[in-house]
């Protein structure tokens, strides 16, 4: 063969490596490979094998592969059942490629043949000997070369050819039997696996005596199981209850202390006879005596004595909270319930409503009038319903869930349990959380509660538990459906004004190390602060703004500039920076086109400003500020209202043939949805044709249908307080909401004229001064 050939197929190899004189069986699947083959089978029989350097790439290109291979001579080719194809070659000379080229099916390359430097000398036969010595004893320990196949490499005369047999039967990594393929030196090629054989060696050595330390330790453990149950069986006889034995005397002292159900006293006593029957060594030994250890911790009779004086309670609960008399009333009406019947199950209570109103501090408060434990545990985030239900015991570190770990935790059977942030649950293939806490919040199964590790029904009826949501439409129907809900939407000025003073400061200024005398609130610098530097429903923010107040004083106070500070509405902005929210009216003026409406978030509630312009055009409907899909529907029927009633609104009848209609609901980054801003949407629609300006005074929430009917909306006691806090006076509803008026605090009720609408055409009539003819 010449020492040059070109367009010769290339076959790449994945995982394996042949070396010259070599014959083997191949299987290829891959459809380029066949192609080559066939290639070769038709022509001279040829081809170039090369290396993949990565086994993971499916189709290999020029950089993938190793640049020195082997020329090798197809002897056959069979296809076998499973579709890929079993070739036969025969390695002939190394060689390097190059001029790799893509050919319609297959790639090929240019090879220049690589020929052996080897000399047949003193040196290479003392080379060849010491391999062939270290080669044997490699056969002799690994037991990995039969006495056959090392016959057949000892009878090899060319150095580089037993170099070569040598490698092929070694576990060398691709990569190493690669370097050897590139080596033309002979005798470093020798020497080279001189030092591999060398080193396997003393690997197999090391690996003997690791096994053979291995299988004494074995043999003593043994040895040492063996003794212990002897020594075992002669402390039985000598009435010895050292070690196990009393470990179980006391085990089983827990268990009838333990008050258990009968059930459970014998699955107890059950696993306690295996603990003492299986092996301390034993990983079984510790699941047991965790299980144990579980059930006897767990309450199942201890109850706490409920303090069952209402007028204390009630007492203790002013005390913490300002307003939310709805919920205070709730309560009360269940301690009356109980001390009459002294059996009522225990309520499942959700305390509905935006961040910071006090919903985490309540639960803690009303357990603080019922005299019994408080046990919390946040949902917020929780996606796995064995966070709920627990862990099975054939799990390695299996465990309870987070109920029966917060009634361990509380010790008793009727504590005041808190679910919180019961809205952040969240569901994936490890199972719905949610649907695991039907069964916990359900009075009619919670008496027997099922967890998976303790296996065992679990009284949960006595416990009152109290769930917090930010969002109720983010909880699942049936989990909603098994608690009654009270709504807590916010605060009014005044009583965050009474929050802080009472609480908030009082607070503040013991975290920061001050006193009532070195820094003094003014009721109206109070005021102030809750006008113009937040604005929420809580009082998260309101509690930050004092804390800052605070920081600034003890600086002063630090350094010597004042002994003492007083907070009015005076240095407040020396103590804060300039005012962040503009209190009073919504606008400065009238303005056409643009009307207050009322929303409902998350958070609370909020004013939303919408504004609609006009522009020459082509009758087009332009909405921006994010709105959703149902919003953008309410602003479709607003603007269908507003074209069948335009006659009666003096308005030209085609109007919208030749103009362009935008509305725009600011801030546009916040994401926007709901039917309650029809009627605001209308009312800025009329605004901007008949060029009439709204009454900045003015605010309004409602559902429109095409005829102009108002139909009812949800949050209006959240609504009504943003609207307040927003300087606004009218405030306009549908004539169905009129019954929760009463929800609303008397204070903000005083302050607020109401208007009840039925039709938009009262809408517009009340906002727009002389728009109806």
């Amino acid at each position: 063969m010449q020492n040059k050939k070109t367009n010769i197929p290339l076959l790449p190899l994945r995982g394996m490596l042949v070396y010259p004189t070599m014959i083997l069986h191949i299987d290829v699947g891959r459809e380029r490979s066949v192609f080559a083959i066939e290639h070769a089978i038709a022509q001279d029989h040829l081809i170039f094998l090369a290396t993949q350097k990565d086994t993971s790439i499916e189709n290999p290109e020029m950089d993938d592969l190793y640049k020195v291979g082997i020329i090798a001579s197809v002897k056959s080719m069979t296809q076998l059942p499973n579709g890929t194809y079993r070739v036969l070659i025969e390695g002939l000379d190394r060689a390097k490629w190059s001029n790799y080229e893509e050919a319609d099916l297959y790639p090929v390359v240019d090879v220049q043949k690589m020929s052996d430097n080897e000399e047949l000398d003193a040196e290479s036969e003392a080379l060849m000997r010491t391999l062939l010595t270290y080669f044997k004893k490699y056969s002799k320990i690994s037991k990995r070369v039969s006495k056959e196949t090392y016959d057949s490499v000892a009878s090899i005369t060319e150095p580089g050819r037993l170099a070569d047999m040598v490698a092929s039967h070694l576990p060398l990594k691709l990569s190493a039997k690669q370097e050897v393929l590139e080596m033309t030196n002979v005798k470093e090629r020798l020497e080279w696996l001189i030092s591999r054989l060398y080193n396997e060696q003393e690997v197999l050595n090391l690996e003997r005596k690791i096994n053979e330390r291995v299988k004494e330790a074995m043999e003593r453990t043994q040895k040492e199981f063996y003794l212990r149950e002897q020594m075992k069986a002669i402390q039985t006889e000598l009435g010895d209850k050292d070690g196990k034995g009393l470990e179980v005397a006391e085990l089983t002292a827990r268990i009838e202390e333990a008050n258990m159900p009968e059930g459970v006293k014998e699955v107890a006593l059950r696993e306690l006879d295996r603990y003492e029957k299986v092996p301390s060594a034993s990983a079984e030994s510790g699941v047991i005596r965790n299980y144990i250890d579980w059930l006897v911790s767990l309450p199942w009779a201890v109850a706490s004595k409920d303090h069952l004086d209402i007028k204390r309670s009630e007492k203790i609960l002013n005390r913490d909270h300002e307003g939310l008399e709805t919920v205070k009333e709730r309560i009360l009406e269940y301690l009356s319930v109980r001390q009459l019947t002294n059996s009522l199950r225990g309520p499942i209570l959700c305390l509905d409503g935006p961040p910071g109103v006090g919903k985490t501090s309540l639960a803690k408060s009303i357990a603080e009038s019922l005299g019994r434990k408080f046990v919390r545990i946040s949902l917020g985030g929780v996606r796995d319903e064995s966070e709920i239900r627990g862990h099975r015991r054939t799990y390695v570190g299996a465990m309870p869930g987070r109920i029966i770990q917060g009634m361990k935790k509380a010790g008793k059977i009727n504590p005041v349990f808190l679910l919180d942030e019961i809205d952040k649950m969240s569901n994936d293939f490890r199972g719905d959380p949610s649907s695991a806490m039907l069964e916990v919040l359900d009075p009619e199964q919670n008496s027997t509660f099922s967890d998976h590790y303790i296996e065992e029904p679990y009284d949960l009826s006595n416990v009152l538990f109290i769930a917090t949501s930010n969002d109720l439409s983010s909880i699942p129907g049936p989990l909603r459906d098994r608690m009654e809900i009270i709504n807590i939407a916010g605060y009014t000025e005044l009583e965050k004004q009474a929050i802080a003073k009472n609480h908030l400061i009082p607070k503040q200024l013991k975290e920061h190390g001050l006193t009532k005398a070195q820094v003094r609130f003014q009721d109206e610098a109070i005021m102030s602060v809750v006008r113009h530097y937040t604005r929420e429903a809580g009082v998260r923010g309101l509690e930050r703004e004092i804390a800052r107040i605070c920081r600034k004083a003890a600086k002063l106070i630090v350094t010597g500039e004042q002994k003492s500070i007083t907070v009015s509405p005076r240095t407040i902005e020396s103590l804060l920076g300039k005012k962040k929210f503009r209190y009073g009216q919504a606008e400065e003026n009238n303005q056409i086109g643009v009307a207050t409406g009322l929303a409902y978030t998350a958070v609370g509630g909020d004013t939303l400003q919408i504004e609609v312009s006009l522009s020459p055009g082509k009758g087009k409907l332009i909405l921006t500020g994010k709105l959703g899909d149902v919003m953008k529907e309410s602003a479709q029927t607003a603007l269908s209202y507003v074209r069948s009633k335009a006659g009666d609104f003096g308005i030209d009848a085609d109007f919208y043939e030749s103009n362009d209609i935008h509305i725009h609901v600011p801030e546009g980054a916040v994401p926007k949805d709901g039917p309650s801003a029809g009627v605001t949407i209308a009312t800025a629609l009329v605004s901007a044709l008949t060029k009439r300006p709204i009454r900045r005074e003015v605010g309004m929430t409602g559902e429109i249908t095409l005829r102009g009917r108002v139909l009812p909306i949800g949050g209006v006691k959240e609504k009504t307080l943003s609207a307040h806090r927003a300087g606004l006076t009218t405030i306009i509803l549908p004539i169905d909401n009129e019954r929760d008026i009463e929800e609303i605090p008397e204070s903000v009720r005083n302050e607020l004229t109401f208007r009840f609408v039925s039709d938009a055409e009262e809408v517009i009539s009340i906002a727009i001064e002389g728009a109806l003819k």
